[in-house]
């Protein structure tokens, strides 16, 4: 039974919350497919993303290696460049969930360092470490898109199982028996009625 007296009224409530439970729930089932197929597209860049990291990460690492050998430890060098604070956030949303958008200044390069006791592998080392803190960025952003995107459809899911499985049910059994009751009554009218015209007549 439900916990609402069964009149009209009532009924026509329940019906109105049944028919918004019922658009809320394909509200959530469309946001929660369009959310599955952003992050989809964002974990397959991720994946090519990875793999360029990988290779440049590789390149950077061996052209260090030569600078090394060829100049003694770099660290003292290293010191020469300066702090970079060009990385900027900005952010997106797709259906309500903030995705971030990082962004570097695309300065062109120029040697922080001198070209007295320095070489070429050492340029090479720097130009292959900058590229890596692009990707690295670039990955950042992906990651964490993803992350968002898979925790925003988590909630989406439990939102709309919610309204699938109780809400939807219990508002369809609510309609079922007060119309039952409603009918009842009707029919027990209608035959009282009946009695009271056999008798009168």
């Amino acid at each position: 039974m439900p916990n609402v007296i069964p009149t009209k009224g009532n009924l026509m409530a329940i019906k109105r919350s049944l028919s918004l439970a019922r658009l809320g729930f394909d509200l959530m089932d469309r946001k929660r497919n369009i959310l599955i197929r952003e992050m989809m597209s964002l974990i397959d860049r991720a994946t090519e993303i990875q793999g360029r990291i990988d290779s440049v990460f590789r390149d950077a690492y061996a052209s260090l290696q030569k600078a090394n050998i060829t100049l003694g430890n770099c660290a003292d060098i290293a010191q020469c460049v300066s702090l970079d604070e060009s990385l900027q956030i900005h952010h997106r949303s797709v259906m309500g969930v903030e995705i971030p958008r990082v962004s570097m200044e695309d300065k062109p390069f120029s040697n922080p360092y001198g070209f007295a006791f320095t070489n070429s592998m050492l340029d090479n080392a720097t130009l292959q470490f900058i590229r890596v803190k692009q990707l690295i960025c670039e990955l950042a952003e992906v990651e964490t898109s993803i992350y968002r995107l898979a925790f925003a459809i988590k909630k989406t899911q439990k939102r709309a199982n919610a309204l699938s499985n109780i809400i939807i049910p219990g508002f369809t059994a609510d309609v079922a028996v007060i119309t039952d009751a409603l009918e009842e009554k009707d029919r027990e009218e209608f035959v009282r009625l009946k009695v009271i015209k056999a008798q009168s007549g």
